[in-house]
C-alpha cells in the first residue's frame, strides 16, 4: 500500500523527461508468487536537456533483482535505488543506450489489483493510473510513449492462454511444461495501456471487416461455460466498431481486438491497446440473469473502452491534469452512440439524472474541483464525475455552440494534428478554433472553473408592443481554491411556445447572439428582447440539457403544465414534469417539519397521468417521466440542513398520491406492456418493461398489498421482470412474508452466479430505513459475502452508503462508523475501493445538525488513523478541509 506523503502535484510543474523511450521489450516468467520480470529499455537523451541529468524510473514496492546498462552490470555507485524509485547516473549524453531492469513480484499477495495481480487462477493487469511502477521500475507517466514487445513464458497446464496488447507474433514450448508467447504492438502507447492476462478461459470469437476491407479478429474472454453470455457483448463490439466508422471516420488498426472479462477488477473496464480487460458485470448477460438496464450499460461501456482506441490510446493526455481530454470526450462519443442505437430524449434524460445526482452533488460538496484540475496528491480520486459526465457535457457544448458541421471539422483536425501525440486539453480546443476560425477562449473556462453555474431566469411578456424580455444573470458558487469565478459562456437552446403548443418565431433577437434556437449567455447580466411576439409565451429553456447548469427560475404552475403537454423537446417535457414534481416535494418537507401532511399538487397529477396514458409517447419515456426526483434530488434542491426521513417521506407521500390518483391507468399499463412476451434486449421491449415495471411500483403503493408484486415475481421469465418485482418487495413490504419468501427463492436458485448474488445483496442494503443497519451487518456474515472482491461490496457497502440515504444517515451516526470501519478494514488491502466507499460522504456538510455532527465524527476517525493510504488520506482531508 502507498502510504501518505503529502505530497502534491502541480500542473504549472510538468516537464518533458529529459530522456526519450524508444523501445521495450519486456519478458514475463509467471509465477503465483515469484513472477520474473525483465525489462530492457532502449532511451536517448532528449535534445538540449543537462547531459549529466539522471535517469529517473518509478516504482512502487518494488525489490531491484538485476541492473544492466548496454548488457553489462552496473556498479552500485553509478544508481540509487529505493522500492518507489531507481536513479542511474553517467549515462551517455550523445548515443542511445539500453537499459535492463530485473524485478520479482508477488502476483497472489497483490491485493491492490494494480499492476499485475492473480485473481481466481488468472493473471491480469490494470496499470492506469500508475500501475505498471508494480511491475518494473520505468518513467511511468502518460508522455512517455513506445512500441512494445512482450514475450510471456509460463506453465502450459495452467496458463493455455497467454496474452498481451498488439499483435500475436508466434508461440511454442518452453521446456517440458511450459511454453511462450510473444506480442507486438507497433503502436507507440504510454506504460498505463500495458495489460497481460494469462490463464485457462473460454473464448466467443468473430470477425470484423473495415471500410478499407481489413478483416478483424474479435475475441472475447471468460470463464468456462459463460462463453453463451458474452454473444450480446460481441454484437455491441461490433456495432461500435461500425459506428466509429461512419459518425468519426475511425478505423481500428490492429489484427486482432481481444476483451477479458475478470470478476476481481477496481474499475468497469480498461481500454488497454488491442486487449481491453473488463469487469465481467459489463460483459456477461443473458435474459434469466441480466436485467434491461445491464444489457444497456454492456452497450455502452464496450462502446465506451473501444472508442478510447482513438480518443485515449492513438492520442492520450499529455499528463494526467488532461484525463478529461481522454475520459469526457470518450464518454461524450460512448453517450452519442448510444442516442443512436437507441432512444434520443431517453438517453439523454438518463445522462442528465446521472449527471445531477453524481457530478452536482460533487460540484457543491468538498470535493469540487475543475475538469482540468491543477493540483493532485493522488490520480486515482480523480477519476470522477467531474472528469468524466462534466467532461463530456464541456464536449456536447463545444458541439452545440460550432453546429454538428463544425464539430466535425474540428474532431477531423484532431486525429489528423495529433495522432501519436500525447496532448492537452489547449490542443483539443485550438483543433476547434482554427478548423472554424472560432475563439473559444471564454468557452474554454468550463475546463477551469470548479462549479456548478447558476442561472438566473426572470421574464416579462409586453402585449402592446409585442415584446418578449428575458432578464438572465449567471453565477458560480465558490468552491475550494477558487473563491471567485469569471463569467461563462453558457449556450441555452430554448423556444416560445404559444397557447396552442406551437413554436413562436420572434422577428428579431437583441441583447445575445441568437441563432439556431441557442442563445450565448456570456455576461453576469443580459437581457435578452424577443421582437415580434403575438401572445405571451411559455418559455422552454435549456432544451436538451444544452449547458449543465442549475436554473433558477420561479415558472408558474401553469407554465410547467403547459410544457409537461406540449413542448416539442421531450427532454424539456420532462424536465416540466420533474420541476412540477420537485416543487410539490420540497414543499412536502416543508409541511412535515410544520406537522402536515405532504402532498401532490393537481397539476402533478393531472401532467403525469396525462403522459402515462398517451399512446403517441414512446413507453421508455413515459417510464423516465414517472420515475419522478430522487430523495437525493431534494437534498440537492434544499441545498443544506437536509433530513433524510423527511425526504424521504415527502417524495413517498407525492409518489402515493399519484399512485391513488392514476390507479386504473396503471392497471391498464401494466396489463398492456406485454410482460411476458418473449425477452428481447431492443430498446422498444426494454421501454415496454421499463414502464410496466413502473406500472407495478405505483399499483404496489395504491394497493398496500404485497400480492402483485409476488405474482410477477413468481411469473417472469427474465430478470428485468423479476428483479423489479424483487425490489418493489423488498422496498415497500421488506417484512412481509412474499417478501422473505422471494428473497429466498432468488438466493437458492442463483446462489452459484456471483454477479446475480450482487443483485440480492444490493436489494436489502436499499431497503430503506433504520432497521437496514442490522440486515447489512447480518449479510457481512453471509457465507456467500466476499470482502475482497470488489464488486460484492459495492454491492452490499456500496449501495447502502450511496442510494439508502434513511438507512444510511440514521441520526445516531451508526450509518456513519459501519461505513468508517469497512473503510479502515478496506485501506490495507485496497486503497481504491476504501477511497470509493469514502466519497459517500461527500455531502456530509448538507445534513441537519445531529446528522452533519455524527458524520463529522466519522470522519475525523478516519482522518486520525495512522499510516493511511494515500488514497484515503488524500479524500478524508479534503472533505474535513
Amino acid at each position: 500500500m502507498r502510504k501518505e506523503t503529502g505530497q502534491a502535484i502541480h500542473l504549472a510543474d510538468y516537464r518533458p523527461t529529459p530522456f526519450v523511450l524508444e523501445r521495450v521489450d519486456l519478458t514475463f516468467e509467471l509465477d503465483p508468487t515469484e513472477t520474473k520480470v525483465e525489462s530492457r529499455l532502449i532511451f536517448h537523451r532528449r535534445e538540449g536537456t543537462d547531459p549529466e541529468a539522471a535517469l529517473v524510473l518509478d516504482g512502487d514496492e518494488l525489490t531491484l533483482s538485476g541492473l544492466l546498462l548496454d548488457q553489462s552490470e552496473l556498479p552500485p555507485e553509478r544508481y540509487t535505488v529505493a522500492p518507489d524509485r531507481l536513479e542511474i547516473r553517467g549515462l551517455p549524453a550523445e548515443t542511445p543506450f539500453e537499459i535492463t531492469v530485473t524485478t520479482f513480484i508477488n502476483p497472489s499477495a497483490n491485493t491492490q489489483l494494480m499492476g499485475l495481480y492473480r485473481t481466481n487462477g488468472i493473471y491480469c493487469t490494470q496499470c492506469e493510473a500508475e500501475g505498471f511502477r508494480r511491475i518494473t521500475y520505468f518513467p511511468d507517466r502518460p508522455d512517455v510513449l513506445a512500441p512494445y514487445t512482450v514475450n510471456i513464458i509460463a506453465d502450459k497446464a495452467a496458463n493455455p492462454l497467454l496474452l498481451s496488447n498488439g499483435n500475436f507474433l508466434g508461440g511454442a514450448g518452453f521446456g517440458p511444461d511450459k511454453h511462450f508467447a510473444a506480442w507486438f504492438d507497433p503502436h507507440p502507447k504510454p506504460s498505463y495501456l500495458f495489460a497481460l492476462v494469462a490463464g485457462d478461459l473460454g473464448v466467443v470469437e468473430d470477425t470484423y471487416t473495415t471500410l478499407s476491407g481489413r478483416e478483424v479478429a474479435l475475441k472475447i474472454y471468460v470463464e468456462h461455460g459463460k462463453e453463451p453470455r458474452a454473444a450480446y457483448a460481441m454484437d455491441a463490439l461490433k456495432r461500435s466498431m461500425q459506428w466509429d466508422e461512419e459518425v468519426f471516420g475511425r478505423e481500428y488498426d490492429l489484427d486482432i481486438f481481444m476483451i477479458v472479462a475478470v470478476s476481481d477488477f477496481n474499475m468497469g473496464a480498461m481500454e488497454n491497446k488491442g486487449l481491453n480487460v473488463f469487469n465481467d458485470k459489463y460483459v456477461l448477460a443473458d435474459p434469466e440473469t441480466a436485467t434491461d438496464a445491464d444489457y444497456a450499460n454492456i452497450e455502452a461501456i464496450i462502446a465506451h473502452e473501444y472508442f478510447h482506441n482513438w480518443t485515449g490510446n492513438r492520442i492520450t493526455c499529455r499528463d494526467w491534469f488532461q484525463l478529461c481530454l481522454k475520459e469526457g470526450l470518450t464518454v461524450y462519443r460512448d453517450h452519442e452512440f448510444s442516442a443512436d442505437q437507441r432512444s434520443r430524449a431517453v438517453k439523454r434524460i438518463a445522462e442528465v439524472r446521472h449527471l445531477k445526482q453524481e457530478q452536482f452533488a460533487e460540484d457543491a460538496g468538498p470535493l469540487a474541483h475543475p475538469v482540468r484540475p491543477t493540483a493532485y496528491r493522488e490520480i486515482n480520486n480523480f477519476y470522477t464525475a467531474t472528469v468524466y459526465e462534466k467532461g463530456s457535457e464541456v464536449t456536447r457544448m463545444i458541439a452545440t455552440i460550432l453546429g454538428r458541421d463544425g464539430f466535425k471539422k474540428g474532431m477531423d483536425l484532431y486525429f489528423e494534428r495529433h495522432d501519436g501525440d500525447a496532448a492537452t486539453v489547449e490542443d483539443f480546443v485550438k483543433c476547434f478554433e482554427d478548423a472554424n476560425g472560432a475563439d473559444l477562449s471564454q468557452f474554454s473556462l468550463w475546463y477551469h472553473q470548479a462549479g456548478t453555474p447558476v442561472v438566473t431566469v426572470a421574464e416579462a411578456y409586453d402585449a402592446p408592443t409585442r415584446t418578449y424580455t428575458l432578464t438572465l444573470d449567471q453565477a458560480i458558487p465558490a468552491t475550494p481554491g477558487q473563491p471567485s469565478k469569471k463569467p461563462m459562456h453558457i449556450p441555452l437552446a430554448l423556444g416560445l411556445l404559444g397557447a396552442s403548443g406551437e413554436e413562436l418565431a420572434p422577428a428579431s433577437v437583441s441583447g445575445a447572439d441568437f441563432a439556431d434556437g441557442v442563445l450565448h449567455l456570456k455576461e453576469s447580466r443580459q437581457v435578452v428582447t424577443f421582437a415580434g411576439i403575438g401572445e405571451r409565451p411559455v418559455l422552454s429553456i435549456n432544451r436538451s440539457f444544452s449547458a449543465p447548469v442549475n436554473l433558477s427560475f420561479p415558472q408558474a404552475e401553469a407554465d410547467r403544465a403547459h410544457l409537461a403537454r406540449h413542448d416539442g423537446d421531450l427532454f424539456s417535457r420532462w424536465q416540466a414534469i420533474t420541476d412540477l414534481a420537485l416543487k410539490d416535494m420540497l414543499d412536502g418537507v416543508r409541511h412535515l417539519t410544520e406537522g402536515r401532511n405532504a402532498a401532490a399538487s393537481p397539476a402533478l397529477i393531472e401532467a403525469l397521468i396525462a403522459t402515462a396514458r398517451d399512446g403517441a409517447l414512446e413507453p421508455a419515456f413515459r417510464a423516465q417521466a414517472l420515475a419522478l426526483p430522487s430523495e437525493a434530488d431534494i437534498a440537492r434542491a434544499l441545498g443544506e440542513n437536509s433530513d433524510p426521513d423527511a425526504n424521504h417521506a415527502a417524495r413517498r407521500a407525492v409518489l402515493h398520491a399519484v399512485a391513488e390518483a392514476g390507479r386504473a391507468d396503471f392497471e391498464a399499463i401494466h396489463a398492456a406492456m406485454g410482460l411476458h412476451e418473449p425477452y428481447s434486449p431492443d430498446a422498444s421491449s426494454a421501454g415496454r418493461r421499463a414502464l410496466g415495471n413502473a406500472a407495478l411500483s405505483y399499483l404496489a403503493l395504491a394497493e398496500g398489498d404485497p400480492a402483485r408484486a409476488a405474482r410477477a415475481f413468481a411469473e417472469a421469465d427474465n430478470m428485468t421482470v423479476q428483479f423489479h418485482a424483487l425490489s418493489v418487495l423488498a422496498h415497500h413490504f421488506p417484512d412481509a412474508a412474499e417478501t422473505r419468501a422471494a428473497l429466498a427463492a432468488f438466493e437458492a436458485r442463483f446462489r452459484d452466479n456471483a454477479l446475480v448474488m450482487d443483485k440480492w445483496f444490493s436489494v436489502q442494503a436499499t431497503i430503506p430505513g433504520e432497521a437496514t443497519l442490522g440486515r447489512i451487518e447480518a449479510l457481512m456474515e453471509h457465507p456467500l459475502y466476499n470482502a475482497r472482491n470488489p464488486n460484492r461490496v459495492r454491492s452490499l457497502i456500496g449501495a447502502f452508503s450511496f442510494q439508502n440515504a434513511t438507512g444510511f444517515n440514521r441520526r445516531d451516526g451508526a450509518g456513519y462508523r459501519l461505513l468508517a470501519a469497512q473503510i479502515l478494514d478496506h485501506d490495507p488491502r485496497n486503497p481504491q475501493l476504501a477511497a470509493r466507499l469514502l466519497t459517500a460522504m461527500r455531502s456530509w456538510r448538507m445534513l441537519e445538525p445531529t446528522r452533519g455532527a455524527e458524520a463529522e465524527k466519522a470522519l475525523r476517525s478516519i482522518q486520525s488513523t495512522p499510516a493511511l493510504s494515500r488514497d484515503v488520506k488524500d479524500i478524508v482531508d479534503r472533505m474535513l478541509g
